[in-house]
């Protein structure tokens, strides 16, 4: 006789979240970590974590004096940087932790995809992490366009009308979809306070709850199910998680906080950007030069530019579908293939981001 689906869905969660694992002794002083070639792969998502928690506190610091309004977004920015004490030196330690935590949080789902990190009983482990690279993006989109300028609000621009043009891929019924969900992000028919405060609301306080239950799963069964084996072979030795590994993982931590603290002191993010796209944003100039989103955004945005539209929307769908459904399609792969994989994508992400900009000028002359 088949079992019912609820009696199925709570023996998957009961043996992927084991609560009677729940205890010190067994997450902590008992735990121990796999020690091989790929062993440098466990501390990447600590280092996530870890510019998370500057990202928290900076940001903290900044909502003392930023103003989410059109006509004082940019003054309140400009205010921060030139004029409060150590201002431009939180204002750079948020923006500089924030791209290593996306390249931190990029690095860790690749290692953990080569050490078949979501292999059973880790899926939800896996599932949690997904969850977390999508918000780490939605976190790097919404904060860009906070400060404001010229950049800020054309590149969102960008981002909001490539939602547009999914709806005439849709049918004749939902072709009006797509115009709806931008306009609900964008909060009114043009960029404006609407689409500022909407914006702010989502980095500052739901995206903020939300990775923050995600990161709580995810942290949750990782204790829970102890760190993954990574390779075929038995582990030759292993270390203790307390006091050892997390010893480890502080040092990383506190060799990650002075590369920052030195970036953000002597390197102003801001000036990695033409100056011209810094002004305050004025509605009624042309649309610069130099337009183009993030760095981390580059995998994307430059095959958007040289491929038709419906191309990327099958690939991004399939990739993004892929990534959650990787436990079951990838059950019965090698952890040789899986590394395979994850160094093709590697290498991919590499070859968009530093030289997206010159394949794109190639082909288009």
């Amino acid at each position: 006789m088949k079992r019912s689906f609820v009696a199925s869905t709570f023996d998957f969660l009961s043996s992927r979240l084991p609560i009677e694992k729940l205890s010190f002794k067994h997450m902590v002083t008992e735990k121990d970590v796999p020690v091989h070639r790929m062993s440098w792969g466990y501390y990447v998502g600590g280092l996530a974590l870890f510019f998370f928690i500057i990202q928290v506190v900076t940001g903290l610091m900044l909502l003392f004096y930023y103003e989410p309004t059109v006509s004082e977004a940019h003054e309140s920015v400009e205010y921060i940087t030139h004029f409060v004490t150590m201002g431009a030196l939180v204002r750079n330690l948020h923006a500089w932790s924030a791209s290593f935590m996306i390249f931190c949080v990029i690095t860790h789902m690749l290692t953990s995809l080569a050490m078949k990190a979501f292999a059973k009983p880790r899926e939800i482990t896996w599932i949690a992490g997904v969850l977390l690279l999508l918000v780490t993006f939605g976190f790097g989109f919404t904060g860009y366009l906070l400060p404001w300028n010229q950049i800020a609000v054309n590149a969102t621009k960008v981002g909001l009308a490539s939602i547009d043009q999914v709806g005439q891929y849709l049918p004749a019924a939902l072709s009006h979809l797509a115009e709806d969900v931008r306009v609900t992000i964008q909060g009114a028919p043009a960029i404006g306070q609407a689409t500022l405060s909407r914006f702010f609301a989502l980095h500052v306080v739901i995206l903020p709850l939300l990775v923050l239950g995600v990161i709580g799963l995810h942290l949750l069964s990782v204790q829970l199910h102890g760190m993954s084996p990574g390779i075929e072979e038995k582990p030759v030795r292993k270390e203790k998680f307390f006091p050892f590994f997390i010893l480890k993982d502080f040092k990383e931590w506190g060799i990650a906080f002075l590369v920052v603290f030195v970036l953000a002191l002597c390197l102003p993010f801001d000036s990695l950007f033409p100056y011209p796209l810094l002004e305050p944003y004025n509605a009624l100039g042309s649309t610069p030069d130099g337009i183009k989103p993030e760095w981390y955004f580059y995998f994307v945005y430059y095959p958007m530019e040289l491929l038709p539209f419906w191309i990327i929307i099958v690939v991004m769908t399939t990739a993004n579908l892929g990534l959650f459904a990787a436990p079951w399609i990838f059950k019965g792969a090698s952890h040789k293939f899986m590394r395979w994989i994850a160094s093709a994508i590697a290498a991919y992400l590499i070859i968009m981001t530093l030289f997206g900009e010159s394949i794109y000028h190639a082909i288009k002359g």
